[in-house]
């Protein structure tokens, strides 16, 4: 049995790092520049070993677009860990999280663009992405929820889903301005201005808590 544990965990290692591979081919030379070639170059690997895990480039892409979209929200949840059960604060560490480093990033922007322009016509590309964003908005809305019960205000799901969708939003914004002239922008000044206008959409609730 610890064979074979052993010898699952190097294959979801090495499957792990023809993804990466992937991505940084994407990266440098878009959807239609990057090759099967390049990418076994980049992991080290033979054309022949890629297809004991892949059935071909559009499988690697389609697994590698999951791979960097569960990687940003992911990011994103692991920066609340530090909040505990504060609502207020799990949300402003959410929120600063996904416009700051390393979220938002020339790379991963790179990425975005080039996988956002296959979304409408791949039908897996476009499953992958409403998938993350149901799961992205979700985790907003249990977010804004608990803030707004705290405050001992009870919404309704329509006035939650309206309010994740709003910040969502914004966040997509600012991540884009971040990711695309990062330089422009002092250390701060734009996770503030996400957290200002979440905390104008709140009706004013303070996301700032003091620790």
């Amino acid at each position: 049995m610890t064979r074979r544990t052993f010898q699952r965990a190097g294959e979801a290692e090495r499957r792990k790092d023809l993804i990466a591979a992937t991505l940084d081919s994407i990266s440098d030379y878009g959807l239609e520049g990057a090759t099967v070639r390049d990418i076994a170059a980049r992991a080290g690997v033979t054309g022949g070993l890629i297809r004991h895990y892949f059935a071909g480039k559009d499988e690697m892409v389609q697994a590698a677009y999951r791979e960097m979209l569960a990687g940003m929200t992911g990011t994103a949840v692991d920066a609340m860990a530090e909040a505990g059960d504060d609502p207020r604060q799990r949300l402003h560490d959410f929120i600063v999280a996904n416009v700051s480093p390393p979220i938002a990033d020339p790379k991963a922007l790179s990425l975005w663009a080039a996988f956002i322009g296959r979304v409408r016509s791949d039908e897996e590309l476009a499953r992958i992405h409403r998938e993350n964003y149901l799961v992205f908005i979700g985790i907003l809305e249990n977010l804004v929820q608990a803030v707004l019960t705290q405050h001992h205000h009870k919404p309704v799901f329509n006035e939650v889903r309206h309010l994740a969708v709003a910040i969502n939003g914004l966040i997509d914004g600012l991540w884009l301005e971040n990711s695309l002239a990062s330089d422009l922008f002092d250390e701060g000044p734009l996770s503030d201005i996400a957290l200002d206008a979440v905390e104008a959409m709140l009706g004013g609730l303070s996301l700032r808590n003091r620790r």
